[in-house]
């Protein structure tokens, strides 16, 4: 019984010493594995960024682009009528739409539906004003007809997509 008592006293003090180190090691371990992670979250976060913000720049230029006072400037030509103004207006901003899609993935998806929002709501207001020009009538009654009806807005589509995504870009990264 003695000798088992002898035993005792060294070992039992022994394993604490083991348990201990075993702890402390594996504390040591997790608080590493953490650091690594985060300096990786962090790694990617000073590569991402730079592109997330260009992404939004591009959608704030597809947005400049798109509105109706640029269209208007860019597409209109003596000579056109106003059926073929609104179908180059709206070729225009399918296509501007489509080389900016693959920008989704670096905006918050409320980003994105309001953009998409303002894309259609300036499809429906120039095919709204389109109804109201002879088809065959000049491109430049067709123009005039679409600015005056932006006016009349309190804000337009492109406009409010802008704002929101200047707001978005202020919170993120500044």
């Amino acid at each position: 019984m003695e000798a088992v008592l002898q035993i005792l006293k060294y070992t039992i003090p022994a394993l604490i010493v083991l348990v201990t180190a075993v702890i402390i090691i594996k504390r040591f371990f997790d608080n590493e594995e953490q650091k690594r992670k985060l300096d990786l979250a962090f790694e990617n976060e000073k590569m991402i960024n730079p592109v997330r913000l260009q992404a939004y720049e591009r959608l704030i230029l597809f947005l400049e682009r798109i509105s109706p006072e640029s269209l208007v400037m860019r597409i209109n030509k003596h000579g056109i009528k106003a059926k073929e103004l609104q179908t180059q207006m709206l070729a225009v901003i399918r296509a501007e739409y489509e080389h900016n899609l693959a920008q989704q993935v670096y905006v918050s998806p409320k980003s994105w539906e309001i953009l998409k929002s303002a894309k259609a709501n300036l499809i429906k207001i120039i095919n709204q004003v389109s109804a109201k020009i002879k088809p065959d009538a000049p491109s430049i009654e067709l123009s005039k007809a679409l600015l005056e009806s932006i006016m009349e807005m309190e804000k337009q589509p492109t406009t409010i997509a802008i704002e929101y995504l200047k707001k978005e870009v202020r919170e993120l990264f500044f």
